[in-house]
């Protein structure tokens, strides 16, 4: 198994700062089986995006079920219990794959969406495409970004504002007003960087020859109310 910070230490750390960097959740070998697993499915329907700029796979657990078996290792069931000592389920799966030279970039903003599986007229939803708004889901839900390749600030690292995930909602005409001093989450292939959903972040124009893929996890323990489901659930063994 490959070492894993204290568990106490991890989630002191995302409470406190939001964001936290595992520089070695997968092996090499693991990290290649997960690229060819990729690589080798069929790259096709409503789900794929590709472009010059971005290659990017929702609900890719759904697309491409032989994943979950590779990224289901004990390391990261390690990490799981450490974030969800009582159990939890996965609740939303993409690939990024942001190539050399790409102009994509991403400004400062918080993940302020969740995955549904259908619209339902509830308290606290809205406004409504396929997904919902309600802060209290995201105050409980982790993202880890497992990173395939060496990411920097040349090749789209993320930038972070530290503690920013305790804000609430930040207004988007007031985020200028937080992200003068950003610091940027640099994670190694094989690496993971944890982070809160309410955490401002935000990634650069890639200046590099080398890729950025990345596959984006997000975890739950929280229960939706009747007649709310998550559209990816897939429950988790922790421990």
């Amino acid at each position: 198994m490959n070492p894993i910070a204290a568990p106490c230490t991890l989630a002191a750390q995302l409470v406190a700062d939001g964001h936290a960097t595992l520089p070695m959740l997968y092996t090499p070998a693991e990290v290649t089986a997960l690229l060819a697993c990729i690589e080798s499915a069929p790259a096709a329907g409503p789900n794929f995006r590709r472009s010059q700029d971005v290659f990017a796979i929702r609900n890719v657990l759904g697309e491409i079920p032989a994943l979950w078996p590779l990224l289901a290792t004990p390391a990261l069931r390690e990490v799981l219990s450490a974030l969800l000592p009582v159990g939890g389920h996965l609740t939303k799966a993409i690939y990024f794959d942001k190539p050399a030279q790409s102009n994509w970039l991403v400004a400062w903003h918080q993940d302020l969406m969740i995955n549904v599986d259908r619209r339902a007229d509830l308290p606290g939803f809205g406004p409504w495409t396929i997904k919902a708004d309600w802060v209290a889901v995201l105050e409980n839900t982790y993202t880890i970004r497992l990173h395939l390749d060496d990411c920097d600030a040349t090749n789209g690292a993320l930038k972070v504002v530290p503690g920013s995930h305790q804000r609430g909602v930040v207004p988007p005409e007031t985020i200028a007003d937080f992200t003068a001093t950003p610091t940027v989450c640099a994670v190694p292939a094989g690496g993971a960087m944890l982070m809160k959903p309410l955490l401002l972040h935000a990634s650069n124009r890639s200046t590099s020859t080398r890729p950025r893929r990345v596959i984006h996890l997000e975890f739950s323990a929280e229960e939706l109310p009747a007649g709310l489901a998550w559209r990816e659930r897939r429950p988790v063994v922790v421990g």
